[in-house]
């Protein structure tokens, strides 16, 4: 049903591949259902260069809360709903995620997380962690990434059912998903 609805509100692949930093920085392909349009990246600029507010929203989250001209219809549905994310099972059954961990990050992103990168990349990252229970995109790119470090040095059983408990809660609350 998300296949169909991807492919008749707009063109292009029902998923969305992109290049992410495993487990000891290993890459692997991530999957998402696709929400954005193909041409995303050029939509964000120009829309980036003629709104200063959202660039530095931009800037901060590494998100568009409000309004994200590069997000589709259905594409804003699965995100609220974090449907989006349902792909990344595949990621798991590959053994390149686990169900809890540090959200998997971009390489682009290495410079910016800084010496982190080394704490984050000793665990698998996972399709949800600490982070998205504790507000998702509702906090700065820094804030992620301390939590993703906590997680990482404060690791147990306990933790990932707790945080795996709290998930069915902020997916339900949809608080941060956009």
């Amino acid at each position: 049903i998300i296949s169909v609805a991807i492919r008749l509100d707009s063109k292009g692949s029902v998923f969305y591949v992109s290049k992410r930093l495993g487990q000891n920085g290993k890459l692997f392909n991530f999957l998402k259902f696709r929400t954005m349009y193909k041409d995303n990246d050029r939509l964000l600029k120009e829309y980036l260069s003629k709104n200063k507010e959202a660039r530095l929203e931009w800037e901060k989250y590494q998100k568009l809360k409000n309004f994200d001209p590069r997000v589709t219809r259905i594409g804003r549905f699965l995100r609220k709903t974090s449907l989006d994310e349902l792909p990344q099972i595949i990621n798991v059954l590959f053994g390149q995620m686990s169900l809890v961990g540090p959200r998997p990050y971009l390489p682009q992103e290495l410079e910016k997380i800084g010496d982190s990168i080394n704490t984050i990349l000793l665990a698998k990252p996972g399709i949800t962690g600490l982070w998205q229970v504790s507000g998702r995109n509702e906090l700065d790119f820094q804030t992620r990434v301390d939590l993703d470090c906590f997680y990482v040095t404060n690791w147990s059983l306990w933790f990932d059912i707790v945080i795996l408990l709290k998930t069915i809660y902020a997916v339900l609350k949809q608080k941060g998903a956009y």
